[in-house]
Order: C-alpha cells, then sequence, then structure tokens
C-alpha cells in the first residue's frame, strides 16, 4: 500500500486532515503561510506517520482512542495530557505522546517527528489481559522509558517495523506478519515505558495452572496457529486467567505460551519448505506466511531446531 500523503500551506484544511487522521481539534500557526508534511503507512491496527512542520503549531486534541507514540527528529514539542504536567520533548526522544482516554494541548515548535498509534487491545492481546474483566486491563502509566536502554530498543523496533516490513510488500500484505508485527510493537512498548502489566500471578491463577489448562491452551494453539491470536485468544478458550495460563507455560515448559505458538509455527514453515517446489515460493514467503518478517532471525531460529537452514530444506525437497 501506498503511503498517504498530505501536504499543504492552508492551515485550514490541515486542521481538518489532522481531526480525521488523529482525533477532533483546534489548531493554530504563527506564519501566513504555515507549511504542513504528513506521509502515512498502515499495518493493520498500526499507523506510522511521518510529519515535518516549518512553523510553530498550537493544539488542542480530544482523546484518541489509540495509543500514541512520538519519535522526536529535529525541533522541540511542549505537550500538555490532561491531569499531568507539562512537559517538552526533542531530538532523541521516544515518548507516549498521548493515552488513548484523555485529550492533551501543547504547540509542536519546528519540528521533524513521527507519530505511531495502534489500537489499545493489541496491548491487552500481548499482556494477556481480557477484554471486558476491567481488572485485567493494561494501562501505560508514564510516557518516558524506564531507562535509556529501554528507549533505545523501542526506537530500534518502530525504526526496523516502518524501514523494513512496511517497505516490503510482500511482507506487509501477509496476515500473520501484521498480527506479530503489532505484537513486537505493543510487547516493546510494554517492556519500554511503566505500566500495571507485571503484577503477579494470584493464588487463583496458580491454582488454575495445572496440567489440564496447559494441554487445553496447546490443543488450541495448534488449532489456531495459523490465525492472529494472542494471550488473551489462548486463554479465553482454556477459561483462565491470563495471568494463570502464562504461569502455566512458564512452571512447566519454561516457556511464554507466545513463544510456544512461535515454536508452533515454526514446525508449520519447516514442514511447508520440505514439501514445496523451489521453483514455485521462497524462503522469505513462507516464512511470512507463518507471521516470521525477520529472514535472519528466522533461519537462525530455524536452523537451532532443524540443524539445518531453511533453504536447504527447501532445495532438499525436491532434488534426487
Amino acid at each position: 500500500m501506498k503511503p498517504l500523503v498530505f501536504d499543504s500551506r492552508d492551515l485550514g484544511q490541515t486542521e481538518e486532515f489532522l481531526s480525521q487522521a488523529y482525533a477532533r481539534m483546534r489548531i493554530g500557526g504563527d506564519v501566513e503561510s504555515p507549511h504542513t508534511r504528513i506521509s502515512r503507512q498502515v499495518m493493520g491496527s498500526v499507523s506510522f506517520d511521518r510529519l515535518q512542520l516549518e512553523y510553530a503549531m498550537s493544539f488542542d486534541v480530544h482523546p484518541l482512542g489509540k495509543v500514541c507514540l512520538c519519535t522526536v527528529e529535529s525541533g522541540s514539542i511542549v505537550n500538555q495530557v490532561a491531569g499531568q504536567e507539562q512537559d517538552t520533548f526533542g531530538p532523541g526522544d521516544t515518548v507516549l505522546f498521548a493515552p488513548p482516554d484523555r485529550p492533551y494541548v501543547g504547540e509542536i515548535r519546528r519540528s521533524r517527528y513521527d507519530i505511531i498509534m495502534f489500537d489499545p487491545a493489541l496491548l491487552q492481546q500481548v499482556a494477556g489481559a481480557v477484554p471486558g474483566r476491567r481488572p485485567d486491563l493494561v494501562r501505560l502509566v508514564g510516557h518516558r522509558p524506564v531507562s535509556a536502554a529501554a528507549g533505545r530498543h523501542l526506537q530500534r523496533t518502530i525504526a526496523y517495523l516502518r524501514d523494513s516490513v512496511l517497505a516490503d510488500p510482500d511482507l506487509a500484505d501477509e496476515p500473520l506478519v501484521v498480527s506479530t508485527a503489532g505484537q513486537l510493537l505493543a510487547a516493546s512498548v510494554l517492556s519500554a515505558l511503566p505500566s500495571n502489566a507485571a503484577a503477579d500471578p494470584s493464588g487463583m491463577d496458580r491454582h488454575d495452572a495445572h496440567s489440564q489448562t496447559l494441554r487445553r491452551a496447546i490443543a488450541f494453539i495448534e488449532d489456531h496457529a495459523d490465525m492472529a491470536i494472542g494471550v488473551a485468544d489462548i486463554a479465553t478458550a482454556v477459561r483462565v486467567s491470563p495471568r494463570a495460563l502464562q504461569y502455566a507455560f512458564r512452571r512447566r515448559l519454561n516457556l511464554t505460551p507466545l513463544g510456544y505458538l512461535r515454536q508452533v509455527r515454526l514446525a508449520r514453515a519447516h514442514a511447508e519448505l520440505g514439501s514445496s517446489d523451489p521453483a514455485e515460493t521462497t524462503v522469505t514467503a513462507v516464512a511470512a506466511r507463518w507471521g516470521f518478517f525477520h529472514p535472519g532471525r528466522f533461519a537462525q531460529a530455524y536452523k537451532a531446531a532443524y540443524g539445518r537452514s531453511p533453504s536447504d530444506t527447501l532445495q532438499g525437497s525436491f532434488s534426487g
């Protein structure tokens, strides 16, 4: 999909576009012909926007309904979310620009920056919260990374998804790649930013983390490995809490549920490579169909599991 590009020197047009692309807002500018350029790419429920403002733009924005991240390349951004103190972001910063449910105001001062937005449900899928159970819902509780290293990791994840996955139409069009990439972004956000997702399993969670729970979860994963599923989906299917599910896998297999799902998908990719004609498919295409969008990491995981490269398996399937 080609990027959507907006380029205007009309403040009214810019306000209308921003209100449609983000949320209803009022903006102002400090020059007569304010130049705004925005390029948007979309991958599933995740959008990647590159913005360049050659003026100081004030803004007053209604709640977005989405998790909104911001990485600043140049200039500065003054931002204040309702109920929080004002903060200023500058070059090199990667922050939570706004939570889904709060309005925010501020000023963008002649800045080049990226906005990354995604559905909050991705946080629930990765952390294992079950929609509808309010105490389980995951929330981000701070807007700056917990450490410089965490911030750099989040920046690298965003850059890779934007510049490598989205830039390759064959990857960006694969449903499992879209699902896995979205989960990777959400996991990186939960790792980098303060949240309420670190609670230990309760006594009931520990009680539910028995072998029958694990067997049912494994059966569900095996039957749905070709679908976009997360921890919440698996937990709902086996009728336990996400924390009980996580605990069962960790205690009995020393894996996470999503780690086991990756193993199953790797096995499905192995089977497909072994039965495919190398004249009609490629390792990259098979990997992408099973949600693996990083060729090097796929090859490493494959060789560790099967003792040979995926290309050897594909070529060997029709040899002799």
